[in-house]
């Protein structure tokens, strides 16, 4: 018994990779904050107010595609995963293929 205890004391004081998993409201706030600090998407979206932001998939190398709707344009945008080299939140690179014409 003294031994099932130690090794579940163990595996609950361990750090493991769920313990710096960010949740996921926190990693898609990160993800729109990405998508709105950039003068990229601004520009690309001519400066026009946003009605709707959504997460419309996943791209096959990984990518998270963000749509954003303005009343004239909708622009795909992908965010590029960038783990941490070690504890910390994955952040995020803005690939932006195409902008509202």
């Amino acid at each position: 018994m003294k031994f099932i205890l130690t090794t579940a004391a163990l595996l609950l004081l361990t750090p493991t990779s769920a313990f710096a998993a960010l949740s996921g409201f926190y990693d898609s706030a990160e993800q729109i904050s990405t998508i709105f600090g950039s003068t990229e998407v601004a520009d690309a979206l001519r400066q026009a107010p946003i009605g709707q932001i959504s997460n419309t998939g996943t791209r096959a190398d990984g990518a998270n595609e963000w749509t954003i709707r303005t009343q004239e344009c909708d622009l795909v945008v992908y965010l590029v995963p960038k783990p941490p080299a070690g504890p910390g939140m994955t952040t995020y690179s803005l690939d932006l293929p195409n902008t509202c014409e």
